[in-house]
């Protein structure tokens, strides 16, 4: 017979296990994804000549417009 607190043990290890095994597998996806989209952006800027900034609508905000007009920043370029 098992003791009580040797099988929950077990348990626990075995569920951390799971846990981490899940959490690379995620991290990994996250990862590839990650790099997926750098470069779709960096295809695109070089195809279109906007930068990903300008891709994903922050343009003026890099460019200095939206930050004087709309006072994010206290100062203008």
């Amino acid at each position: 017979m098992q003791n009580n607190a040797t099988g929950s043990w077990f348990a626990s290890r075995a569920a951390e296990q799971i846990h981490r095994e899940q959490l690379e597998r995620v991290e990994r996806f996250n990862g590839r994804a990650a790099m997926l989209g750098l470069l779709i952006g960096v295809i695109t800027e070089g195809l279109t000549g906007y930068g990903i900034a300008h891709q994903i609508g922050l343009g003026p905000l890099v460019d200095g417009y939206a930050a004087c007009h709309t006072q994010f920043l206290p100062f203008c370029f």
